[in-house]
C-alpha cells in the first residue's frame, strides 16, 4: 500500500512544488489519524486557505485516493473505511530523534521500563536509510533528567492519580498548599506532567483548569463517578500557557548592588537563587556593579546576609534593613540566655 501512495503522490506532485507533496502527504496523514476533518480545520492545520484545501481534495480523489466528503452539521472529509496508508511522514531527524534515551527516572515512576529488547525491535523496524543516524543517536545522545542529589520529594499518590487518569475517573485528594494546611478537593485528572523531574497533575476543579504538584497530595483516592474530558483540550499547549503566564506574574523585586569579584562566578554560574539583570565593567577597586533580581525584599535580604562581606548594597533604604537583620543576629549569639532546650 505504501508504494502504491507514494506512486500516487509522486504523478500529482510531478512539476509542482515541494510545499503541495508535502501538504497532500499531510493531508492524508491527518484524515488517518483523525478520521474526519472540515475543510475549514484542514486549512487552519496546514495553514492554507479552503480553497486550497478543496483543490487538493479534488486532486487526490482523481488519483484514486478513496477520500469522501460527509455533509451536514457533523459532516467532513475522511478517508474509506477499507483504506489505510502505512505513510508515517516521518523525516530522518524524526527517526532518529525516538532512539533519544527517555529519562529512566520518570519511566520509573511511571511504573515503565525501556529496555534493550524494545529499542532494538524498533530499530530493526525502521527503514534501513535512517539505521546509521539512528545508531548514532543511540550510542552518542544520553538524557538524564535526576539531580546530582537524590531527591527526597516522594509522588506517593503517584500510582491513584495515574488509575484516575487512565479511567477518566474524578480523584479525591487532600493537598498540602504552601501556607501548610491541607485542604480537600475533588477532581478531574487531564494528565501528568514531569518538570524536572517533579511531577505536576493538571486537573479541572469546578470547571477550573489548575496544576497540583503530586507530591504535596497527602492522600488520594478514586471515586466512582466518571467525567467528559474538555473535547479540545491539549495538555503540551495547556502546560506551555501555564508555564508563561506563570513566569510572567512572579514577582520581582530588584535591587543595584556591588559585588566582589570573588562571587561573580557562584552567583552567575547556575542562576539558581537569583537572576542576574546587569553586570557593568568593574570599578578601580575592582568591585563590580549589577542588578539582581529577587522575588520579594525579604529574599534580597538573606541572601545577601550569605555573602557576609562580599556585597555592597546601593539603595540606603534596603542598607538600612539589611544592617538590622545582621545586627539581630548578632545579639542573638551574643545573648547567652538564649539556647534551645
Amino acid at each position: 500500500m505504501t508504494s502504491f501512495v507514494i506512486l500516487i503522490l509522486t504523478s500529482l506532485t510531478k512539476g509542482a512544488d515541494g510545499m503541495r507533496a508535502d501538504r497532500l502527504m499531510n493531508i492524508m496523514i491527518l484524515l488517518q489519524n483523525r478520521g474526519k476533518m472540515t475543510a475549514k480545520e484542514l486549512a487552519d492545520e496546514l495553514e492554507v486557505s479552503e480553497r486550497t484545501i478543496l483543490r487538493d481534495m479534488d486532486a487526490l480523489t482523481h488519483a484514486g485516493i478513496p477520500i469522501v466528503s460527509e455533509r451536514g452539521k457533523a459532516g467532513g472529509w475522511r478517508l474509506m473505511d477499507h483504506f489505510r496508508s502505512r505513510l508515517s511522514g516521518l523525516t530522518s531527524a524524526d527517526m532518529t530523534s525516538l532512539f533519544l534515551s527517555p529519562s529512566k527516572e520518570l519511566l520509573d515512576d511511571l511504573g515503565l521500563q525501556l529496555s534493550l529488547d524494545t529499542r532494538q525491535k524498533l530499530f530493526g523496524a525502521i527503514p534501513d536509510t535512517y539505521r546509521e543516524e539512528a545508531q548514532a543517536m543511540w550510542e552518542k545522545i544520553h538524557i538524564d533528567s535526576g539531580t546530582w542529589k537524590p531527591s527526597s520529594e516522594k509522588a506517593h499518590a503517584l500510582a491513584v492519580v495515574k488509575q484516575a487518569l487512565w479511567e477518566n475517573k474524578k480523584l479525591f485528594i487532600r493537598y498540602g498548599r504552601t501556607e501548610g494546611d491541607m485542604k480537600e478537593r475533588i477532581v478531574e485528572p487531564l494528565g501528568l506532567v514531569a518538570k524536572g523531574g517533579t511531577w505536576y497533575l493538571v486537573a479541572t476543579r469546578d470547571g477550573e483548569i489548575r496544576n497540583y504538584r503530586v507530591s504535596r497530595i497527602g492522600q488520594a483516592s478514586l471515586e466512582e463517578e466518571t467525567f467528559e474530558r474538555p473535547p479540545h483540550f491539549h495538555l503540551p499547549d495547556y502546560w506551555e500557557q501555564s508555564k508563561a503566564s506563570f513566569v510572567k506574574n512572579l514577582p520581582a523585586y530588584e535591587v543595584d548592588v556591588w559585588l566582589h569579584p570573588r562571587i561573580v562566578g557562584r552567583i552567575t554560574f547556575t542562576g539558581k537563587f537569583v537572576k542576574v539583570m546587569k553586570k557593568e565593567q568593574p570599578t578601580d577597586d575592582g568591585w563590580i556593579p549589577a542588578t539582581l533580581q529577587f522575588n520579594d525584599e525579604q529574599e534580597a535580604i538573606e541572601f545577601i546576609l550569605g555573602f557576609s562581606n562580599k556585597i555592597q548594597v546601593a539603595s540606603p533604604h534596603l542598607k538600612e534593613k539589611v544592617l538590622t537583620a545582621a545586627q539581630a543576629v548578632i545579639a542573638f549569639y551574643q545573648d547567652e540566655s538564649i539556647r534551645p532546650d
